[in-house]
């Protein structure tokens, strides 16, 4: 998951490597690192942002040990989905029960359809679905559109995929 901290920090040396080690011996792999050394904060520590990519396990443990070192962790921000893609589905898919295809998705845990838009042309012709689905990453989004095929083998569902994917 990737997650946006922003930390702060005692104007002393070595602070901001107190703040990176539990990143790194956690597996967090950084992406950035914005150290606003010439403002303060309410708490006259030097405020920074960090942002990181860290198993969703790992958050807390890596708060507390920031906390033991010292560090303020003012804010928190964790993104849990960074892969999006979308599909169509072709057929009947409100007949077929598009609540299990839907719970289907999204209980693996690691991907959830958000959004999803249906047209009905009549009662008894086949509809079409336009379904967004989030993943927690680029191989999970593969997985959960492979989920959805065999859903749709069953079903009797035309499944086009993906018509974008993108990695945020």
């Amino acid at each position: 998951m990737r997650v946006s901290m922003d930390i702060e920090l005692k104007d002393t040396p070595g602070q901001l490597l107190l703040a990176l080690d539990p990143i790194s011996e956690l597996k967090g792999n950084l992406k950035s690192i914005v150290h606003h050394h010439e403002e303060r904060t309410p708490r006259s520590a030097i405020p920074v942002q960090l942002v990181f990519e860290i198993e969703p396990a790992n958050l807390e443990v890596l708060i507390g040990r920031l906390k033991e070192n010292g560090i303020g962790v003012a804010r928190v921000d964790e993104k849990r989905f960074t892969a999006h893609g979308a599909v169509l589905l072709i057929g009947h898919i409100v007949h077929t029960d598009i609540q299990d295809t839907i719970d289907t998705i999204d209980n693996t845990g690691f991907a959830e359809v958000v959004n999803i838009s249906l047209s009905m042309p009549q009662i008894d012709m086949r509809s079409s679905a336009s379904l967004k689905i989030d993943a927690v990453g680029k191989n999970e989004l593969h997985e959960a559109i492979s989920v959805l095929r065999q859903v749709a083998i069953k079903k009797d569902l035309l499944v086009i995929e993906p018509i974008e994917a993108e990695i945020s």
